[in-house]
């Protein structure tokens, strides 16, 4: 399948999800550490929070973006493409496997919106966790190119860091990746840039993606991503 043609897990993702959400109203009416508190902010529990109550509104989307809160169970499918590498997948170097891919299903809570006619995605992707941004951004470091494989799938992240978003947070960090995969006319190259912010221990992360040559959306993805980094820390 060309990169044309083939349409991003997320879109797919979200598409499944809203079917599911649609057949229900039928139905029914490794480094570890710990961030230090924002100034004037209040620390807060993950355990305590509903992250999707911390979600910005799907209508914050403007066109052509068709946003979509994804239930758990899709969640599980569509966040390890915010990475490039697939849960369970074996990586090399070692210990390159992001840390906050095993997450709980508590723990995540992600919205998404898609461009069906560049078939690009722009997600907002909300997730507690136990350490440190900065350890994340050693990390990436480290792993400038990564090598994961699954069900003899074998594909190739790779990973350049950017000046951080300039945002009232904890920690901050921006980075661009290239996923490329299969060969010859099956070769496929998923494009991606992050912005990340942590306020406490949740940390927000908003992605653009899409397959191709496509140039980011990079005044939308701002946008958005202030939206859910004002939204986190209003509580």
């Amino acid at each position: 399948m060309s990169p044309a043609t083939r349409t991003p897990r997320l879109a797919i993702a979200a598409t499944s999800a809203a079917i599911g959400v649609l057949a229900l109203v039928g139905c029914s009416s490794t480094v570890t550490g710990t961030p230090e508190p924002s100034a004037g902010g209040t620390t807060t529990s993950p355990s305590d929070v509903d992250l999707n109550t911390l979600l910005i509104d799907p209508s914050s989307f403007p066109a052509p973006y068709d946003a979509l809160v994804l239930p758990q169970q899709a969640i599980s499918q569509a966040a390890p493409d915010l990475s490039g590498i697939p849960a369970g997948a074996q990586v090399s170097p070692a210990g390159c496997k992001p840390a906050d891919q095993d997450f709980s299903p508590e723990g995540t809570a992600m919205i998404v919106g898609t461009d069906n006619d560049s078939r690009s995605t722009i997600s907002i992707e909300l997730t507690a966790v136990d350490e440190p941004l900065s350890a994340r951004k050693k990390q990436l470091e480290q792993c400038g190119e990564v090598t994961a494989t699954k069900s003899g799938a074998t594909s190739t992240v790779t990973s350049t860091l950017t000046p951080p978003p300039p945002i009232g947070a904890d920690e901050t960090l921006a980075v661009r990746q290239t996923v490329a995969s299969g060969a010859g006319g099956d070769a496929v190259t998923q494009s991606m840039l992050t912005l990340m912010a942590q306020i406490d221990d949740i940390r927000v992360s908003a992605t653009f993606m899409s397959f191709g040559s496509e140039t980011p959306d990079t005044a939308t993805l701002d946008e958005l991503f202030t939206s859910a980094v004002q939204k986190v820390k209003q509580g």
